[in-house]
C-alpha cells in the first residue's frame, strides 16, 4: 500500500498537466456562465477578486507569461530574465468586457497557448532546463509548468471561495462543516 506522500504528490507529467489545463476553461465556464452579474462581480471585501477579476487575470496571463516564458527557456536559457508580469494588469485590460467574453477570450487563448505548447515538441530532457525569474531566480521548465497546473487550481479554488462565501451567514450553524467558508483544513 502507497504511504500517505505517494498519495499526496505526483511527479510532473506534461500530459497529465495539458489534460488538466485544457480542462480549466470549461470548469470556469461551467461554474459561472449564466450566473447573475451580482455573483461575477462579488469578492471577499476590500481588494479581494472576483471570479470576473480572475478570468480576466487567467486571460492576461496565457498572453503574457505561461508560453512567452516556456518559449525564453527553451530559446535562451538563463541568460534572459522574464518580463515581470503585472498580476494587476486585468482591471485594466477588462474594463468594459463582460463575464461571457472572459470566458470566451480565456478558452479561445488557453486553446492558442495548448496549441504552441504542443508544437514546441518537449521532451523529457527539456523540463530540467532553467530560465531566470526575476524575483526566484533560477527556475527550471518543470516547474514553470507543474506551477501553470498548481495556478489554475488554485484560481478555481479561489474562485469556490467566493462565490461559497456570498452566503456564509445564511448557512448558519453548518459554516462550521464548510471549509470552503471556514477556511479550515480538512
Amino acid at each position: 500500500m502507497p504511504d500517505a506522500d505517494d498519495r499526496t504528490r505526483r511527479p510532473f507529467a506534461l500530459e497529465e498537466a495539458v489534460a488538466l489545463l485544457s480542462r480549466t476553461p470549461a470548469v470556469l465556464d461551467a461554474l459561472l456562465r449564466g450566473l447573475p452579474e451580482t455573483w461575477a462581480h462579488a469578492h471577499e471585501g476590500g481588494e479581494t477578486w472576483s471570479p470576473f477579476d480572475v478570468l480576466g487575470h487567467l486571460v492576461h496571463g496565457e498572453q503574457a507569461d505561461w508560453l512567452p516564458r516556456v518559449t525564453i527557456i527553451l530559446t535562451e536559457g538563463e541568460r534572459r530574465t522574464f518580463d515581470p508580469f503585472d498580476r494587476q494588469a486585468q482591471f485594466a485590460a477588462s474594463a468594459g468586457r463582460t463575464l461571457p467574453d472572459l470566458l470566451a477570450a480565456f478558452a479561445a487563448a488557453r486553446a492558442d497557448s495548448l496549441r504552441g505548447l504542443a508544437a514546441l515538441q518537449i521532451t523529457s530532457g527539456d523540463l530540467d532546463r532553467a530560465g531566470t525569474h526575476p524575483a526566484f531566480g533560477r527556475v527550471t521548465l518543470r516547474q514553470l509548468l507543474a506551477t501553470w497546473v498548481a495556478h489554475d487550481l488554485d484560481h478555481v479554488a479561489q474562485v469556490s471561495r467566493v462565490l461559497a462565501r456570498q452566503y456564509s451567514e445564511e448557512v448558519g450553524p453548518w459554516q462550521a462543516y464548510l471549509r470552503v467558508i471556514s477556511g479550515t483544513q480538512g
